[in-house]
């Protein structure tokens, strides 16, 4: 009897014992048992994290502008400090302090000589550049040209817009004075411990990636470095050249489109031919000997810089392709305003710079067997 009853309560108990856990590891609802469609459900919410990031990107665009400048300005303090220190031993902090009080400085003395002299001249500028269109419209009648007066007006004020926030900054000390601070706040707290946000970067990515990163981010801030001391160097040359020059000859407004020729320096390729313009037109308004002499001067000023400056500079830093720098300021102007501008030519630097280490990196794995 006892050997009839064993057999009879053994399945029972396997079954109550087991019967819990095939019910815990079941299929749920959410579950995709077919292997196929699994596979094709991830790349289906890779592409949906993907697509969801560059919105986020775009709703962050301007925050992340902000940041990108303040690396772009530790980049330009890190590369002040290292040329000081050929000259000045001592602590890294030290010559940190020292340009941050250069830079200071120089603000304090733009923030000076605007309140005295370029305030009042930037005030006067738009009405002088709308005078010489309509005398540029009148000229061009005469000659047998049709134009209207609404086109040469609308040209005008496009004209004046398109200057409007940098004679506004000169004129009412930096009017985004926000978007500045926090560029330099940032910039500093950058400069200052690079090393935590480096390290910290490298610990978000895999171990295999961390070292091909982390070169990829000191090759880019070479080559921001030197990308900026360019832009330096273009700056002082070009705005101190054309101030002396059109203050020689009495052109008005000469220290006015001195410093505007020096800041424009940073927009390459748009800002040379705005500045230009912008001095013929008031050249013009004292006369055609003074019109001609401000062409004369926008050519040397320009020839100069352009076939002797830029060159040396351009053979240490990143090879950019004008077209491509170009286009990228139109798309980063039209969506970031004066900021994207100013910063089109560092991203497409970094982005050319990124690209090219990660071709490198692919040339250089091993080929799979059978590969």
């Amino acid at each position: 009897m006892t050997d009839t009853a064993a057999p009879s309560t053994l399945p029972v108990a396997t079954q109550n014992v087991a019967a819990p856990a095939t019910k815990a590891h079941a299929p749920g609802p959410t579950d995709i048992a077919d292997r196929t469609i699994r596979q094709e459900a991830k790349k289906a919410f890779v592409w949906i994290g993907i697509a969801a990031l560059v919105v986020l990107t775009v709703f962050l665009a301007q925050p992340l502008l902000v940041i990108f400048g303040g690396v772009v300005f530790a980049a330009a303090i890190e590369g002040g400090q290292r040329l000081l220190g050929r000259i000045v031993p001592g602590p890294r902090a030290l010559r940190i302090v020292m340009v941050l009080v250069a830079t200071v400085a120089f603000l304090a003395w733009l923030v000076y000589f605007a309140g005295n002299q370029i305030a009042a001249q930037a005030a006067q500028f738009p009405h002088i550049v709308e005078m010489q269109a309509q005398r540029a419209m009148g000229f061009l009648q005469t000659h047998g040209i049709e134009v209207g007066q609404a086109d040469i007006s609308k040209v005008a004020e496009q004209l004046i817009g398109g200057v409007g926030p940098v004679t506004q900054a000169l004129g009412g000390i930096f009017g985004g004075m926000t978007t500045v601070f926090l560029i330099v706040i940032l910039g500093i707290y950058f400069v200052l411990e690079p090393d935590i946000y480096r390290r910290g970067l490298a610990w978000m990515l895999p171990l295999e990636s961390r070292p091909h990163v982390q070169g990829t981010m000191q090759r880019m801030g070479k080559s921001l470095r030197m990308l900026l001391f360019g832009r330096m160097i273009g700056m002082v040359t070009e705005g101190a050249a054309t101030w002396a020059l059109l203050a020689v000859y009495g052109v008005p407004m000469s220290a006015l489109l001195g410093i505007l020729t020096g800041l424009l320096v940073l927009l390459p390729n748009i800002g040379a031919p705005i500045s230009g313009l912008l001095m013929i037109l008031v050249g013009f308004s004292g006369g055609n000997d003074m019109g001609l002499y401000c062409i004369i001067v926008y050519l040397v000023v320009q020839t100069v810089d352009g076939n002797i400056v830029v060159p040396m500079i351009a053979r240490k830093t990143v090879d950019l392709a004008p077209a491509m720098v170009l286009g990228a300021q139109l798309i980063f102007g039209v969506l970031f305003g004066i900021l994207g501008l100013a910063l089109a030519d560092p991203i497409v630097a970094m982005i050319k710079i990124a690209l090219e280490r990660q071709a490198a990196r692919n040339d250089e794995a091993p080929t799979p067997p059978g590969g």
